[in-house]
């Protein structure tokens, strides 16, 4: 069991991310068939691209703070020593943990909202708190790596190595 959670420790992401963008991909392709050989196109179609959309950009969220990938000014850091590095880190953790905690509160008061008055797509007419989800599961995934990499960052600087940086896109 050990091992499948390790597995997903490190996967979850991709994996959301890769069915969500083949869903999204497979159904432009069957929507473009649709519309330019048969003349006709659906109204779930469209909605299943959004909700897929919207939903690949939460878990990609999620993958770049996992990662260290989302957008940073890191000038500073070149300047300052790694203990210095590290608690910053640890720093912009917190500040980004405790927006994400009030905007997953907030996000999941609209989900009870809508499942109070039982809202539904216009096309799929299928209740609109599956979608409306997306957001709240975003943050919480956000939430549960924010949490992995500070910890991550209050062992390396307790032991004395370099925090984890990331990949960075311009070097």
């Amino acid at each position: 069991m050990s091992s499948f959670l390790n597995s997903v420790n490190r996967n979850a992401e991709r994996w959301l991310l890769l069915v969500f963008y083949v869903m999204l991909v497979m159904t432009m392709f069957i929507e473009f068939i649709r519309r330019e050989v048969f003349a006709y196109s659906s109204i779930w179609g469209e909605e299943v691209v959004r909700y897929s959309f919207i939903y690949l950009a939460w878990v990609g969220a999620a993958a770049a703070v996992k990662e260290r990938g989302h957008i940073r000014i890191d000038v500073l850091m070149q300047y300052v020593g790694p203990r210095t590095k590290a608690a910053l880190y640890v720093f912009g953790d917190l500040v980004m943990l405790a927006v994400a905690l009030v905007a997953f509160y907030w996000s999941f008061e609209t989900v009870l909202v809508s499942a109070k008055f039982g809202s539904v797509t216009h096309g799929l007419r299928v209740s609109q708190v599956w979608f409306l989800m997306a957001v709240p599961f975003g943050f919480g995934l956000v939430i549960v790596r924010l949490i992995q990499s500070f910890l991550r960052d209050v062992r390396d600087f307790r032991d004395g190595r370099p925090v984890y940086e990331g990949d960075k896109m311009f070097d």
